[in-house]
């Protein structure tokens, strides 16, 4: 399958990308594609949540009443769960969400997103370009004549600080670098626009 290099303004450079037949034959996986989603999620949690519990919430230790006679049910403190005012029962503590996952499995994944993204003509290859300084509204007009400005993701070959920074204040846009793609971004993205430098990078790291 072979795709055009495009330029800034949306038109052919006269080159062109050749993925191979074999990847573009494999069956994406699912299952990967899900177990790698949920252990992005996971570890994007703070773990921070905290409730007291009736061993720490502020108030007298003494029984409200006797144990057994009063017709009522048994209360210890008016730091019991059960009171208005009382502590949580088995509240959150703070804990550690994150999943880890083989690298198989992840390379498994990417490559089915990537697979999925080709086969439904979501993915743009572009020559690259940097700017001398951050600039929001021309890389937007990138976007639109490359017909890719709703959900873009673009993929630069390495770190790019200009592109990154003016990329960073248009809505539903991501811009990442070829090291960093990770399977939730692509898979959100309505259109995955890759830089020249970076196919190469993002082929060799899903093979």
């Amino acid at each position: 399958m072979k795709l055009d290099i495009l330029n800034k303004t949306g038109a052919s450079t006269g080159r062109s990308y050749e993925f191979s037949s074999a990847l573009l034959e494999e069956k994406p996986n699912e299952h990967a594609v899900y177990l790698a989603v949920k252990a992005y999620l996971a570890n994007q949690r703070q773990g921070t949540h905290k409730a007291k519990e009736r061993s720490e919430v502020a108030g007298s230790t003494r029984k409200l009443h006797k144990q057994k006679g009063t017709g009522g049910s048994r209360k210890g403190s008016i730091k019991s769960g059960v009171l208005h005012g009382g502590a949580r029962i088995h509240g959150p503590r703070p804990r550690d969400y994150s999943q880890d996952l083989n690298k198989k499995v992840k390379k498994v994944a990417r490559r089915s997103v990537l697979i999925d993204k080709l086969l439904n003509n979501k993915v743009i290859i572009v020559e690259d370009f940097s700017f001398d300084t951050p600039k929001t509204k021309e890389l937007h007009n990138i976007f639109t004549s490359l017909k890719a400005d709703k959900k873009p993701l673009l993929v630069t070959g390495e770190l790019n600080k200009n592109v990154y920074l003016s990329g960073r204040n248009l809505p539903k846009t991501d811009v990442t670098f070829a090291d960093e793609l990770n399977v939730y971004d692509m898979l959100k993205a309505d259109a995955v626009i890759l830089f020249e430098g970076a196919v190469d990078k993002i082929v060799q790291s899903i093979a």
